[in-house]
Parts: C-alpha cells; structure tokens; sequence
C-alpha cells in the first residue's frame, strides 16, 4: 500500500515519446524526484515521497524506457539531452516555474545538467551517488557491453548478450551491487522486480544513449550557479565515489561522505536522505518549519507520555489504556498524548484519551495488511516486509513530533517503525523508550521454503545486532506474558535461542487482559444485563479489530442451521468489527449481525462458546474467562499459528482448527462439541497492567 498517492496523474509527449508524470500537491515550493537510470522506474522513490509531500509539493516522472513512460525504440531517444529536455517539459507542464532537483545515479547527472543548462528554473540541486562521469567507468565501456567473449560473471554480465539471454541473472547481480549491504533483501527485489518491467533490447538503447555522451562534464558542472549538496558513499561499487566528490568540487557544493554504505542510499538509509533532502530544501528556498510557539521551563512541565499503540487489531490498545491507567495512578499530573491510528483513536478518545493531532498524518498499516490478505490467508512476515514504505512515513510523522515536544517517555507497543529506525538512527533519539511487544523472533512457515526461512534468519540477525550494538536504544523492553510464553526455538541457523535470548533482555509482565475480570466474574447478572436469557446457549463469532477475516465471518455463519439442530437454543451473535461491512457477510435466519460492539469482552466473557480467529488479544480473553473457543490462525500468518498458539497450547485452551478443512457442517460439528463441554477459569495471571505500570514508572522522573 502506497501511503500517499499523487493528487494529480499527467504526461508530456515530445518528440512522439510520452513521458508519465505525477504530482503530490502543496502550496509550498516543488522538489522534482528525477528518474534515475531506467532500470527502475519512480517507484525508486517510494520511501522519500510521503515523507517530503507533507511539506512540500512533489514532482515525480518515469524516466522513458520504464514505468508508464514509452519505450522509444532508438537509441538516440536516450541521450542525456533528451532527459534534461524531458525535465524541462514536466515543469512546464506541472506549472513550475522553479524547483529543487534531487537526482540519483544517472538522475544526478540530469539534475546538475538541467541547472547547468537551465539555471532559471533551477534552485538548488540535491544529488545522491551522481553518474558523471569524469572518469572511464572501472567496468562499463562500449567494448565490453558489446562483446561475445566475456564469461557471463560479474561485471562481465554487464554486456548486451547476457542482457538479451539472461535479464533476470543481470538484473539479479546489478541491485546485489547497488545494495551490498547485509540485510538488504528487500531493496535487491524491488530493484529486480522494476528492472523485469522492461526488457533488454529497451535497456541496451539506453546504453547506446549513455556511451555516446558527448558533453563535457568539466564544463556543465563548472557552470551550475544554484546550490549544489553531493550525497556519496565510499563503497559504493556502481558509480564511483570519486565521481561526486569531484561534482560538489567543480559545482562549489558540499559533500556528504557517507560510510558502510553503497549505491541505493535513498532505500537504504531512508531517513538520513530524506532528512537531509528536506533540510537542503528549507535552506535553498528560503522557508522555514513552523516552530513551537510555546515553551516550558523543565522544572515547571508536567510530565509527559507519549504512548504509541499497535493499529494491528484493537487488542492492544486495550492492554495499553490498563497500562496507562496504571501508570497514570503512579505518577501525579502525568499527561499521556496517544500517537496512533482509526479506529484505535477512537477507542482511545471514547476511554477520555488525548489523541495527538499528528495521528491524522499516519497512514494505516491495517488497510496494508487488508490489502495483503487472501481467503483467510496473510502471509504476515511478507506483508511486513512489504510495509517498509509506510514504516518510513509513519516514522517521521513520529520524529516529529518527540522534537517539538518534550516529552519524558515514549512507549511503543510493538512500534516497529520507531524501534527499527531509532536503531539505524541512533542520533534521534530524543525519549527513554520503553518497548512493549507480546511475541520475539519471525519464524519461517513451511509452504516458505528454503528461501523464507533464510529471510526470517536475516531479519531476525539484523534485529539481535542491532539491539546487542545500540543497547541504549530501549530503555526497557517488556513482554506481555511469562518467560514460558515464549517460544523455545532458534532464531535461524547459528543464532541464538529465542526464549534464552529474551530472558536476557526483557521483564515479563504477565500477561495484560485489557479488563478487570473480577467485573466479569458474576456472569449470569452480565447475561441478563446484555439480554441474553438463561436457556439461551450463547455463541459470540468475532474476528477482532483487523480487516482480515471476513471469510471465516461467512463460513460460520453458513454453519449455523446445522449447528442449531445439534445445539438447541443456540443464538449466534456475529461482530464484523469496524474495518467490516456486516452487509458483504451475508446472513442466515437467527443469526445476529454487528458492526462493533465496543464492550465486546463483557460477551465474550460470559458467552457458552466463540468462534474466533488466531489473535493473542482475544483467544487470551477467552482463557482469562475460562470460556470454551474455536480459533482458526490465518494461513501463512506466523505469529497466530506458531506464537499465539504456543501459549494457547500452555494453557490448554481452546480448540485449534484449519481453516482449509473446516466446511460449515465440520464447524457445525465442533461447535456441537464444544459448547458442552466444562471449563473453568485457566491460571492466567491477572495483574499484567500493575506490573508493566510499575516498570514504566520508574524510567519517569
């Protein structure tokens, strides 16, 4: 999911080649994201767009040979000149009579080109590892691209026979080169899958394009007249870092050396680039962030939360208001602001909750997943993954807001975004942060393979490195459960064992029900109050807060007429959830459909049995109560069916079942079996919210 999406779609045609264009509308001044070699398209951008359009109006075109743009069919049509003429015709175009330029690889040398040539419209340009070439490239040159006798490895893949052979192979051994970085799998496959968007006689005219430039570097960079920053890294092994040092000489700009890095700095360290874009921005055009209008002298400032919530369902931001009203009886005139996203901000201002306003400025992470979903299948380790776009934006709205406020803790509830970027960016931290999830370690599902469990090892070592190099980052690290919730399996192959491993490094909580279920205990006064007769046998269906699960929603529901015959009195309630139509989910006579019901726990605990899915909030709720539940973990989605299920199996409670086999009259069945089935209130501890309070109590001053 992209999260933020062009105002305004457009193209330019010149020359008969059509050029696709896309503008993220501001009353601010443009910054122009160039193409950069048309291996990829402007999708290359993706972590710098909804970050810089919040303060700026964006300019993005696909470079012709890629993306929605024509793939002209000479190689003339590629020459340098034909991109600065192509940039020209989008400001023109967009209505841009002036702009920052950022270019990247080949798009740095049409960004310094176009304010050599064109200093009018041109006011200041930003440049990340610029193709100028004031020296023959180590391993590109017109002999070698067209030669027949080279071995097909390495560098000799850079050659139009293997191209037209074996795109994918060069493709593959390209964006290794551009990323060389460990743990920088998702970059190399972004490069790959935009590089098979277009084909190898396209890009072999590209190369005729680049090999017959004919202008000279020396005298254009010489010329540019704006404000020049060269962002470069040491290592990087596609253009040379000689080459932007000698571009911010010649242009009179600054260089920016970066270290440990290679070539894809904009997807690799996002945050930094995007930082440093903005700030060359304000400086070149004269505009300046608002600043805080009001300060507070630290002796006289009440102390102040910030408290971030996972959007992943609503399950935990009930645990969190226990927490944070735990903590605020601890700590006399606390103020908690809560940065979080729909519906949870809702549930947080029903509670009498301050929602910070910046929380509008979030994008949802739950439409990614819903996007993502399949029948009753999320593949959640990939659609993390697949959530790195909306990570970045979402972490900047959150830097943002710890540096205009001073604020005296920041809690992440499973906020990946902050404790990924905080460790790849030590420097921002601004807070103590303590960091609060329920499950430690990706683990790899079956259908995955060899490759999956090589991805989940990967992540899973970037992780332990980078919390064993920047300890300091979290200030405390709580589980929501005991050290036995944790599953006993290794991280990958040569890493550590995951519940040796949290021991080390994490208080445990016991687990946080989100309620008091002494209020729960007296459960036929709670049936009566919520109309539920004492010959009725109550059967709650319920997928939680997320999206996902609007199959699972109608296959119950389809089991219904045969589950009342075998169950007499049987009444099924049936809650859709806020992010569900109950219109798309059909029905059957007696069966009762809700959208929401904001006291749902209450239901649950006093129900005869549920049907839910895999979720830890919910199926722990069932447990704390001691009613019967049927749960059904999404395929593919690790946590639900190796983590959440672990604990499940702990405590002996409920009954697992697949959804592939379970047909309405095998739901029908196990309801039929379970319903009667005695229970009574499990050994869950109770007092998880007090003991988290009590650890969050003691990093405040």
């Amino acid at each position: 999911m992209r999260p933020r999406i062009a105002e305004t779609e457009g193209s330019i045609t010149r020359d008969g080649v059509r050029v696709a264009y896309e503008v993220y509308e501001k009353d601010a001044p443009t910054i122009v994201l160039l193409p950069t070699w048309s291996i990829v398209h402007s999708r290359a951008w993706k972590a710098q767009i909804a970050y810089l359009a919040r303060h700026w109006r964006v300019v993005t075109f696909d470079g012709r040979g890629n993306g929605r743009s024509d793939r002209p069919t000479t190689a003339d049509a590629y020459a340098d000149e034909q991109f600065v003429a192509d940039t020209v015709a989008v400001l023109d175009a967009t209505d841009t009579e002036q702009a920052v330029l950022v270019g990247w690889s080949r798009g740095g040398k049409w960004a310094a080109y176009t304010a050599s040539l064109h200093p009018e419209r041109v006011l200041g340009t930003f440049l990340v590892a610029p193709g100028i070439p004031f020296s023959p490239h180590p391993h590109i040159n017109a002999e070698r691209f067209l030669s027949r006798d080279l071995s097909g490895q390495g560098w000799d893949t850079f050659n139009l026979h293997h191209w037209r052979e074996h795109w994918d192979d060069f493709a593959a051994f390209f964006f290794g080169q551009a990323f060389p970085e460990p743990y920088s799998s998702r970059q190399r496959e972004d490069g790959v899958r935009w590089a098979l968007e277009t084909d190898p006689d396209t890009m072999a005219l590209t190369m005729g394009g680049r090999l017959a430039d004919g202008w000279d570097p020396v005298e254009l960079v010489s010329a540019i007249s704006c404000p020049v920053v060269v962002v470069h890294a040491e290592g990087d092994r596609i253009n040379p870092f000689e080459w932007g040092a000698r571009t911010a000489e010649l242009s009179g700009g600054t260089l920016i050396t970066i270290e440990g890095e290679g070539h894809g700095l904009p997807a690799r360290e996002p945050v930094h680039i995007n930082r440093l874009i903005h700030q060359f921005a304000g400086r070149v055009t004269g505009r300046t962030e608002d600043v805080p209008r009001r300060w507070t002298r630290g002796l006289d400032r009440r102390p102040r939360v910030l408290y971030l919530s996972s959007p992943i369902g609503l399950g935990h931001v009930r645990r969190d208001l226990a927490i944070a009203e735990e903590l605020a009886a601890r700590h006399d005139g606390l103020q908690i602001d809560w940065l979080t996203q729909s519906p949870v901000t809702q549930v947080v201002a029903d509670a009498g909750g301050c929602v910070h306003p910046a929380s509008r400025w979030l994008a949802s992470e739950s439409a990614h997943l819903t996007d993502e979903a399949g029948e009753h299948d999320l593949h959640v380790f990939e659609a993390f993954r697949r959530m790195d776009e909306v990570m970045v934006a979402n972490f900047h709205v959150f830097q943002e807001v710890v540096e205009e406020t001073a604020y005296d803790l920041v809690v992440a509830d499973e906020a990946w975004d902050v404790d990924l970027f905080w460790h790849h960016n030590p420097e921002l931290k601004r807070a103590p942060l303590a960091w609060i999830t329920d499950f430690v370690g990706y683990l790899p599902m079956p259908e995955g393979g060899d490759r999956e469990a090589w991805l989940t090892a990967d992540y899973n070592a970037e992780m332990l490195g980078l919390v064993g190099r920047f300890d300091r980052i979290r200030d405390r690290s709580l589980f929501v459960g005991e050290l036995e919730d944790v599953v006993a399996r290794s991280f990958g192959p040569g890493l550590p064992d995951i519940r040796d491993w949290t021991r080390e490094r994490f208080s445990f909580t016991g687990y946080v029900p989100g309620f008091d279920p002494a209020a729960v205990a007296d459960t036929a006064a709670i049936r009566a109050e919520l109309g539920y007769g004492p010959d009725e046998v109550i059967c709650i269906v319920s997928v939680g807060g997320s999206g996902v699960g609007a199959d699972l929603l109608r296959r119950t529901i389809a089991a219904f007429p045969a589950a009342s015959r075998a169950v007499p009195g049987l009444r099924m309630i049936v809650v859709a959830g806020p992010r569900i139509d109950p219109a798309v989910l059909g029905g059957a006579p007696g069966v009762e459909l809700h959208a929401y019901l904001p006291d749902l726990y209450r239901h649950l605990a006093v129900c005869d049995l549920a049907v839910v899915q895999g979720g830890l909030t919910t199926t722990m709720e069932l447990a704390v109560t001691g009613r019967p539940f049927l749960y059904f973990p999404l395929k593919n989605h690790f946590e639900q069916r190796i983590h959440v299920r672990h604990r499940l199996d702990r405590y002996g409670a409920g009954r697992f079942m697949e959804y592939d086999t379970a047909t309405p009259e095998v739901i029908a069945a196990a309801i039929a079996e379970e319903v009667g089935r005695p229970r009574g209130p499990l050994r869950v501890g109770r007092d998880g919210a007090a003991r988290a309070a009590s650890a969050l109590a003691e990093l405040l001053p």
